[in-house]
């Protein structure tokens, strides 16, 4: 007999956007994202949060970005935890830290040890198709709110289609 499934704890907010792998994204996806943020009562880390989704957008469009497809920014308020997670089309390159030199010279590889000093935890996954970097600060603890049966529903989410008619970033469906 099998296990029931358990239902995800639902989110109270969640924001997804497509942005063309070019320089004018990141601070339109790190303002949106700050704004979101403070909007959605964690002002005290959207200032963190900019920085990340700035550091994580240069990643992928440094390293990840391939002509054509898209770079996602998804940002999720749980009860407990804002998740900040940049997936782009490569996989083939996980992001790794690198140390600072000693002498100053090295003005790149940093970000990641900014996003780790700032979140709770950073990590990445591989997707189908390219790879999600993510990041995550721990919120105090909440009560989750009892839902009014009436006016209940869905978590909204914001897409926005992207522009110069690029496909957007998306696993493939999968198959029994």
């Amino acid at each position: 007999m099998a296990e029931p499934a358990s239902s995800p704890v639902p989110l109270l907010h969640e924001d997804l956007l497509d942005y063309t792998p070019t320089q004018r994204s990141i601070p339109l996806a790190r303002r949106r994202a700050a704004r979101l943020v403070a909007e959605w009562g964690q002002q005290g880390i959207a200032g963190d949060v900019a920085l990340v989704v700035s550091e994580l957008m240069t990643n992928a469009l440094l390293h990840g970005s391939v002509r054509g497809r898209l770079i996602r920014v998804h940002v999720t308020l749980g009860h407990r935890i804002l998740r900040v997670e940049v997936s782009d089309p490569r996989g083939e390159l996980p992001p790794r830290p690198r140390p600072a030199g000693d002498g100053g010279a090295d003005q790149f590889g940093r970000g990641l040890l900014l996003v780790g000093a700032v979140a709770a935890r950073w990590g990445w996954e591989p997707r189908t198709v390219g790879k999600t970097v993510y990041a995550e600060w721990d919120l105090p603890g909440r009560t989750p709110p009892t839902p009014d049966p009436v006016t209940a529903g869905p978590s909204p989410v914001h897409a926005a289609g992207a522009a110069e008619g690029a496909p957007a970033l998306q696993d493939p469906p999968e198959t029994a």
